[in-house]
């Protein structure tokens, strides 16, 4: 199990480089996934440190507890939404951290796994679940939610400009039967997308079904709220590092550090600012960080990779 969830972690030096993992620290790892990042943490927090790693995958926890096995004692792991931090880390006895670290989306080892119903270049059932213990799945969005709701969903979150064309097409399928399988879908889908738009750029499914997958696990909702969960238990000092793969998500979380480091509330047509408002962070990052040429070649996952970190200022909170 171990050796089908390991991949290849992204931008790896440049999360060393922003968290700068120090001996006796105490770090989160809330997207575990293959415990790439988490490894090379727990070598730079040894001896004395501590890390909790989290995902929502059971699979993921099993090959990360594997991984992991030489720090086993210092490593806790917890299965969860990453949203939810500060409730998991206090589970395990956490009250503070030196640095969160969020690597999102879906893994390479989830889209690998046809089981799962990520890809659309393989037949399997419409799941999509990062959680298997949740109910939501792909089929019962695609089979179940009025036309309407679905164009929007495959517009904002796959950024499809067929979305209107995609969901009137898979209404009409699916009033003939079910739509069950992953390559059915994919067929729709091609199907519903112009000829000459089908013959350059990605898979023709590629946005639908990055957007039934962020529906599913609400990955942008997790986004923002993991973000201000980060937030609030790190220490002083302490270090949020932000992994995004696609324009949706990087926006959600160039907004989010952006305001909780914005220094003044006020209207701008204030001459002096009254608001009082204290900053929760201080940018790291102005810009976000992307993969070298040499990364680029040896690891084609990272192209469309953004890193963005932030540090813990000794004041303010999110929300204040």
């Amino acid at each position: 199990m171990a050796l089908e969830f390991e991949h290849r972690p992204v931008l790896l030096k440049e999360v060393i480089r922003c968290l700068e993992p120090k001996p006796g620290g105490v770090y989160i790892d809330g997207t575990l996934g293959g415990a790439g990042h988490a490894y090379e943490i727990l070598k730079l927090i040894s001896p004395g440190g501590r890390l909790l790693g989290i995902d929502r995958d059971d699979r993921a926890l099993q090959a990360a507890a594997q991984r992991l096995m030489p720090y086993r004692e210092q490593t806790v792991l917890a299965r969860g939404n990453y949203a939810e931090m500060d409730r998991l880390a206090g589970e395990h006895g956490i009250t503070g951290a030196d640095g969160v670290l969020l690597d999102i989306g879906v893994s390479s080892p989830q889209l690998d796994e046809s089981e799962r119903g990520f890809s659309y270049r393989t037949s399997a059932p419409l799941d999509m679940r990062m959680d298997q213990r949740q109910s939501l799945t792909a089929r019962e969005l695609v089979n179940q939610l009025p036309q309407d709701q679905l164009a929007r969903i495959i517009f904002e979150y796959g950024e499809e400009k067929f979305s209107r064309r995609i969901a009137s097409r898979i209404a009409r399928e699916r009033e003939e039967s079910p739509i069950e399988t992953t390559d059915r879908l994919a067929q729709i889908v091609k199907e519903a997308i112009p000829a000459a738009a089908r013959r350059t750029g990605p898979h023709p499914s590629r946005r639908t079904f990055q957007a039934l997958r962020i529906a599913v696990n609400d990955e942008l909702g997790s986004l923002r709220r993991g973000i201000e969960a980060a937030v609030k238990i790190l220490r002083p000092g302490g270090r949020l590092a932000v992994i995004t793969f696609h324009s949706l998500e990087d926006r959600i979380c160039k907004d989010a550090l952006a305001g909780l480091s914005k220094e003044c509330l006020c209207p701008p047509e204030l001459p002096v600012c009254i608001c009082n408002h204290r900053p929760a962070l201080k940018m790291i990052t102005r810009k976000p960080v992307t993969a070298g040429e040499e990364e680029l070649h040896d690891n084609p996952r990272s192209r469309s990779a953004k890193l963005r970190a932030a540090e813990r200022l000794d004041q303010g909170r999110p929300g204040e």
